[in-house]
Formats: structure tokens, C-alpha cells, sequence
């Protein structure tokens, strides 16, 4: 299910509606991938054999790789029609709650929180839950901000 809009000016009526991704698996490749990218090499990400004796019995995702995971897991969830582009805005929070294991599956849930004309478009707050399938607890809540620039 996702959220439609007919133009970045009804994204005000799209507040408090919500929308659900599909479930996305993370496998160890992404993770060293990931590891690779940032240079974050850290035994809890990468050995498997010290991490089966660690606090979580395998590998974890680096909550940044959750994180950087959001347009991937949003990806389809907000439909605005007669925007010319969506921009990053930033973050207003972030907080990891629970570890991703390798193999986990995760998958989005985001509500439209807030959306308020500027003179460059339409500025929206989501609220983007990440969950864990199996798990009453999410992994990931995130606040972000994108701005939607109209056509002319």
C-alpha cells in the first residue's frame, strides 16, 4: 500500500497517512560491502566465528547501513505527481533500537508527519519506522525531511 498524491500542495492532506515497504533481506555481502565502503571493519560486522561468541550470536548490519537502506526501503511508498524533484533534506532523528543480524529481513513502515509550503517547494517530515520481521521492536526510527519541487 502506498500514499498518492495528484501534486506536492496536496501533500498537506497526506499528513498522518502511512505506507508499507516490501521486506528486503541483509546478507552478509551487503554487509561487507558496506564495511568496504566506510571502511568500518569492525569484528561484530565481519567475523563470523568471534561474533557467534559475541552479545548477538552472528553479524549485525552497521546501523549506518540501515540507515543509508532508507531510499532502498521507501523506495515507491510516496507517489507526488507534478513534482519536478525530491531532495534530501536532512534528518531531524535517528535512533537504533536493535541490532539487523545478517540474513534478517527488514522492510519500512513511513507516515507523512508534516508538510509545509517554502518558496522552493513543499517541505515533508516522515516519520520511517525500519522493522524486523519476527520482532515486536523496530531496528530503526528515523525523522527525515524531503523537499518537493514542483514543476513549472
Amino acid at each position: 500500500m502506498s500514499i498518492a498524491v495528484d501534486s506536492p500542495a496536496a501533500l498537506t492532506e497526506a499528513i498522518g497517512r502511512t505506507a508499507v515497504g516490501d521486506w528486503f533481506a541483509i546478507d552478509q555481502d551487503r554487509i561487507q560491502a558496506f564495511a568496504d565502503t566506510t571502511e568500518d571493519w569492525q569484528w561484530i560486522h565481519l567475523d563470523s566465528g568471534r561474533a557467534a561468541s559475541g552479545p548477538f550470536g552472528t553479524t549485525i548490519a552497521h546501523g549506518y547501513l540501515t540507515l543509508s537502506l532508507l531510499p532502498r526501503l521507501t523506495q515507491g511508498l510516496l507517489s507526488v505527481d507534478g513534482a519536478a524533484m525530491v531532495v534530501n533534506y536532512g534528518l531531524d532523528k535517528v535512533r537504533f533500537l536493535q541490532p539487523v543480524t545478517v540474513d534478517s529481513r527488514v522492510r519500512a513502515v513511513t507516515e507523512v508527519a508534516s508538510a509545509e509550503p517554502t518558496p522552493q517547494g513543499y517541505r515533508v517530515g516522515l516519520r520511517t519506522t525500519v522493522e524486523l520481521e519476527g520482532s515486536e521492536r523496530p531496528a530503526l526510527v528515523a525523522e527525515t525531511v524531503a523537499l518537493f519541487v514542483p514543476q513549472v
